[in-house]
């Protein structure tokens, strides 16, 4: 699996991450919510949606990015258990404040690329058919077109029951601590370890100046 070059943003830094378990995902206990959650840092908070937000993205409302999403779902108490793969990611984004896809890695297909999704570009992201518009918005693409981003990932790669490699992207940013991306990748792969995971980094890249 290839990642082609990762098209530059100012202030873009992403790392990607590969796990395959010895067992499908249903037989692993998903985790339990988290317990706590770092004080918000506004500022980075902010520098993560002006990245998102260079090409005419609007990351606001239920745009926003999935790091938001996720603090506030711990403060209302309405925490997502999906299952250990994508848990531990959520845990990791929530200790981080940012934004973790995770994706099936034998749903997707061909070159894997980041890049700005073209106005018009759209794609569904759950169950019930909802559609988020993509133009504007990096994504990771695959040979069908853009699968995963730092909102919402798509319904088509979404991990499943019985998937046992995934991939994984995190979406940082060069705001104030140049390591911050590279240390939660680091966290998600010795936490995909800790269940069983064989870990291997895809690539790491600084996307932009």
């Amino acid at each position: 699996m290839t990642l082609v070059p990762v098209e530059e943003l100012r202030g873009l830094r992403v790392a990607m991450l590969r796990g395959d378990f010895l067992v499908p995902l249903c037989e692993l206990p998903p985790l339990p919510p988290p317990t706590a959650a770092p004080q918000a840092d506004v500022q980075l908070r902010a520098a993560i949606r002006d990245v998102l937000r260079q090409r005419g993205y609007r990351p606001t409302g239920r745009g926003k990015p999935s790091s938001e999403y996720l603090a506030g779902a711990f403060a209302d108490g309405r925490w997502p258990c999906i299952n250990a793969a994508v848990d531990v990611a959520n845990h990791v984004s929530l200790d981080s404040a940012l934004p973790i896809s995770v994706v099936d890695a034998d749903l997707v297909r061909g070159l894997l690329r980041i890049a700005t999704a073209t106005e018009g570009s759209a794609y569904v992201f759950n169950q019930g058919g909802q559609t988020i518009d993509l133009g504007g918005l990096v994504c990771l693409h695959d040979d069908d077109g853009p699968c995963a981003n730092a909102v919402k990932d798509a319904q088509r790669t979404k991990t499943g029951q019985e998937t046992r490699a995934v991939l994984a992207v995190v979406w940082g940013c060069d705001h104030g601590d140049l390591a911050r991306t590279e240390r939660c990748a680091a966290a998600l792969a010795t936490r995909w370890r800790d269940h069983g995971a064989t870990v291997s980094v895809i690539e790491t890249a600084i996307a932009g100046g």
